[in-house]
Formats: structure tokens, sequence, C-alpha cells
């Protein structure tokens, strides 16, 4: 029995779909208000033709913060595939994320080591992962560094990592992934899901930067081949393409016949923005959509490497013009 985690979100919906077709009986781990509908509407936009797909996971109320209640839910399992985690850029969710993203993943740790688990799939970032000197491609061989200066969703990742590491030297066989941003169909109102939907609204700026994009399914699979191939106490970045937002944007717009972005967002233009959103939020009490951090990264150039996960896990990496595709092919969910 494989017991995942975080089983709602957008990578480990796809995840549990990528192992109900390979035939496995499944554990899926959901907080009590999480809408498993969702995930069964995933599957029945990929699979029509077999409904009993989605009848392969078993459901359970749960949350990683506790710690009593994964240790009555993995109890038939052999492997886990952590994916559970807050994906936050706002300074107010910086202790939920040390809660859930760091305590959660050494209650997932422990859980495996007390019951005997041997196998263990974590879901990290290339968020945890350094900086590279000016010019040189991230790959997993950069060191943290300082933590000083980076964000609290980076710092939790980083330190879920440490807790991945620390079973591992207490006899847990663990592998971690490191996704760049994932694109994906799922909602559009949170995480990388919120560029289709801001763009689905019309939306005439973008940044000049440029980051790593990854097709969800990839993900799926290539957490997948890392436990069949029992490559242990290694990290693996999963990276389609690196490229630029203006063209991601774009692409995405043209692909919702909307008007491509326009306005280049200059690095002063996108400061004072996420100040004005910040504020904006302090007087409506809804969350911003743009921080600080996102401000940066929408200017920053950053290129990831995937050399090690196609050479060791023989993956092949979907062009993201056809994750984008796909994407808006099964729509919003």
């Amino acid at each position: 029995m494989i017991f995942v985690t975080g089983g709602t979100g957008l990578i480990g919906s796809h995840l549990l779909y990528q192992l109900a077709k390979e035939n496995h009986n499944l554990l899926a781990l959901k907080r009590p208000t999480s809408n498993i509908d969702l995930v069964k509407k995933l599957f029945e936009a990929y699979c029509p033709e077999d409904k009993t797909l989605f009848d392969k996971i078993t459901w359970i109320d749960g949350e990683v913060e506790d710690y009593q209640s994964l240790l009555n839910a993995m109890g038939n399992a052999h492997e886990v595939y952590h994916c559970a985690a807050i994906v936050s850029f706002l300074s107010k969710d910086a202790n939920q994320m040390l809660a859930v993203n760091v305590q959660g993943t050494a209650n997932v740790v422990d859980a495996c080591l007390e019951l005997g688990i041997k196998r263990l799939c974590h879901v990290s970032s290339v968020a945890a992962i350094g900086s590279p000197m000016p010019g040189d491609e991230v790959d997993e061989s950069i060191p943290w560094g300082k933590s000083k200066g980076k964000s609290g969703y980076a710092i939790s990742k980083f330190r879920s990592e440490m807790e991945v590491w620390r079973g591992a030297d207490l006899g847990l066989d663990a592998v971690v992934v490191n996704p760049t941003v994932v694109i994906g169909p799922g909602k559009w109102d949170s995480g990388s899901g919120q560029i289709f939907g801001t763009i689905a609204k019309g939306f005439p700026f973008y940044t000049t930067g440029i980051t790593g994009y990854v097709d969800v399914r990839d993900v799926a699979k290539a957490m997948v081949l890392a436990m069949q191939k029992g490559l242990w106490n290694k990290k693996y970045i999963l990276n389609g393409e690196n490229l630029s937002h203006k063209v991601v944007f774009e692409t995405i717009a043209r692909r919702l016949g909307k008007k491509p972005p326009t306005i280049n967002a200059k690095p002063w233009m996108s400061a004072i923005a996420w100040r004005f959103a910040w504020l904006g939020s302090k007087i409506t009490g809804k969350p911003s959509a743009l921080s600080r951090d996102t401000a940066r990264s929408g200017q920053a150039i950053t290129h990831y490497s995937s050399q090690l996960a196609e050479k060791e896990l023989d993956v092949m990496f979907t062009p993201i013009a056809e994750a984008i595709a796909n994407t808006i092919k099964v729509g919003k969910l």
C-alpha cells in the first residue's frame, strides 16, 4: 500500500493519477475541509473511459501537523510520498509554513521510522537550493549558504529537506525532488495556478526575469521513477525549460484568447506595486497576490539544470508550451 500526503494539491493529485494508472492501491491523507471532488474531476478529464481509477484511493482525514493521526493513517503503508506543503511568499504565513512544511515533514519522517516504513519520496523545491555564481546554472551541488534575505517559503523547504536527511541518517531510504515552477491543471486562484487565473482576467504587465518551469505530469512520473529505481539519499532538480516570464505570459494569453501583456514592469514599478498591494491587503483584509519576494523573483534571472534527473531517472521533459496547452485544455478545477 502506498501512502500519499497532499493528495488534493497540484502535484499530489497528479501523483495519485500516475500511481493509480500503474494499478497501485493508495492511501491519501487529506484535511477534513479538503475537496476531493477536484481530484475526481482531474481523473475524469485524463481518463474518462475508466471510472475505476479514482476508486483505488482510500481517503483518510488527518493533518501532517498531528503526529498521532499520521501514525493511524500510515500503519498499512510500505512506502510514502510526501507532497503536503504550504506555498506562500507572504511574511504573515511564515509561522504556518514552519508548522506544516517543517514540523509536518519531521512528523512524516518520524512516523516512517516508528512504523518501519523504509521508503520516502519528499517533494521539495528549487527554492531550497542555494544561489549560483552569476552566469552559472543551478544544479543539485549548489550549497544553501546563508538564510538571510531568503523567503520564508525557501527557508521552510530547506529545513524540511534537513528533516528528510535526518531520517536518512537513521536508516530511512529517501529521495528528494526539487521542481521549478510547476505548470498543470488545478486551482487557478492559488499557487502557480494564479498565473493562469490572473492572465485569464486580462493582465497587461510582464517582467523580464527568467526561471525554470516544469509540467506537473513530469514531476509525478519522476517521483515514481525515483522510487522504483531506488536511488536513495539523492535529490533531483526537475525542470522542463528555462524561460522568461514574458514568453510564458504571452503563451498563456494566446492560448486563452487574451491579449498578450505589453507593459514591461520595471524593477522600480514592481517595488512600488508590492507595497501598494501590501497596503491594500491591510485595508481590505484580503491576502495580497504580490509580495516583496514575488516582485523580486519576477526580475531575477536564474537557470536550472535538470541533467541529473534526465540521466539517472530517464525523464524526458515536456515542452512548457505543451504543459500550458494541457492546463488550459483540462481547465480550471
